[in-house]
């Protein structure tokens, strides 16, 4: 059989062609077909165009390589895929592939142009803090996410607070982003690159925490993929799960729905651990969407969507909303940074796992 002319797609021949002859069974698991009620879209559409691009089926344009990113990387496809199939994995590569041929999308080229400009720039945003304690020798490195440093430096301050309360140690903000923007955009060198630098600065450290869960599924599984050896992160909810008994109860009786967060649950397996926190500084389990855990619905936030596609992102975000508040509404509680920005920018009252942490969090 002849070789994918899309080289980054021959390792994933089984999993497309699956997708290609599949009978679309997890097509209503896609927030953004859904939203854009177009078979396009769809995983079976997604991945099908990537393959006939790959088999020189289709030309290499623009028209043919736009369905890439329409995903968010939410892997709730890959949930009622009965073979597993990581489909944003395949798609991620494919936009490596297009964007090297010059054929992303105008918001992919601009998040990519923008990210080593920000990334330069970034020595006065990364500790909200105030006071010199994050220069101490031997802190602990905190990747705080550059989601939650750019949109809501309050919940960065938090987590840095928090982090450091937990462990009973200083703490540093990590300086270097994990070029997750990078991966979504198509500019594979470009992650690369982001991914050493930050392996640089951490390199050499006893301990590494990761705050926002899509820069550490970046690290944990995309810097493999990507060549890059760096030390695993600890994950900031398994902190704060392993310290519940510190966690002092809120005298608030706001009731609290938790959003699970796609990276966090689908792609860290972590379903348990904010419940249980929640659980234990609200007194009482939080309240719950329609669906949940393996099978929770996306924020729209991920997988650069929200540059790319814009409309639908914010749809996918009104659809959460929407349904949060005809379930009775409350606080409504995520831990993701895109997740947060997705519903405050939607005008939503929203907080996140991190600073209800810092607040309930008792020195040692």
């Amino acid at each position: 059989m002849p070789q994918l002319r899309l080289k980054l797609l021959e390792p994933h021949r089984t999993s497309l062609e699956k997708c290609v002859y599949c009978p679309k069974l997890s097509r209503a698991a896609c927030p953004v077909s859904n939203v854009e009620a177009n078979e396009t879209v769809t995983p079976w559409g997604k991945m099908s165009m990537a393959y006939f691009a790959g088999r020189g089926d289709v030309p290499l344009d623009a028209r043919h390589a736009d369905p890439a990113w329409a995903c968010s990387a939410c892997y709730a496809c890959r949930e009622r895929c009965d073979h597993k199939n990581e489909v944003a994995t395949v798609l991620t590569d494919a936009r490596a592939e297009f964007f090297a041929r010059g054929l992303a999308p105008e918001g992919a080229r601009r998040a990519a142009e923008r990210f080593w400009a920000r990334e330069d720039g970034r020595a006065g945003e990364l500790d909200p803090r105030s006071g010199a304690v994050a220069a101490a020798a031997g802190a602990v490195p905190v990747l705080v996410g550059c989601g939650y440093v750019r949109h809501a430096p309050d919940v960065a301050g938090d987590a840095l607070d928090a982090t450091e309360a937990l462990i009973g140690a200083p703490v540093r903000p990590v300086r270097a982003c994990c070029g997750l923007p990078l991966l979504y955009a198509g500019d594979r060198p470009g992650f690369e690159a982001a991914a050493r630098r930050l392996a640089a600065e951490v390199a050499g450290a006893e301990r590494f925490v990761a705050v926002d869960p899509g820069c550490a599924r970046a690290v944990r599984v995309e810097y493999a993929r990507a060549g890059v050896s760096v030390e695993t992160p600890e994950l900031f909810v398994d902190l704060a799960r392993a310290s519940l008994d510190r966690l002092q109860r809120s005298a608030s009786e706001r009731r609290v729905r938790y959003h699970d967060p796609c990276q966090l649950g689908r792609g860290l397996d972590r379903y348990d651990a904010p419940r249980e926190i929640l659980a234990r500084i609200t007194g009482r389990p939080p309240e719950e969407f329609i669906h949940r855990r393996e099978h929770a619905d996306c924020s729209g936030g991920g997988g650069l969507v929200p540059a790319t596609r814009p409309a639908s992102s914010a749809a996918i975000a009104d659809g959460r909303i929407a349904e949060h508040r005809a379930l009775g509404g409350g606080l409504l509680v995520t831990h993701c940074a895109q997740s947060l920005r997705r519903f405050r920018s939607r005008g939503e009252p929203a907080e996140d796992l991190a600073s209800l942490v810092a607040r309930a969090v008792a020195p040692r």
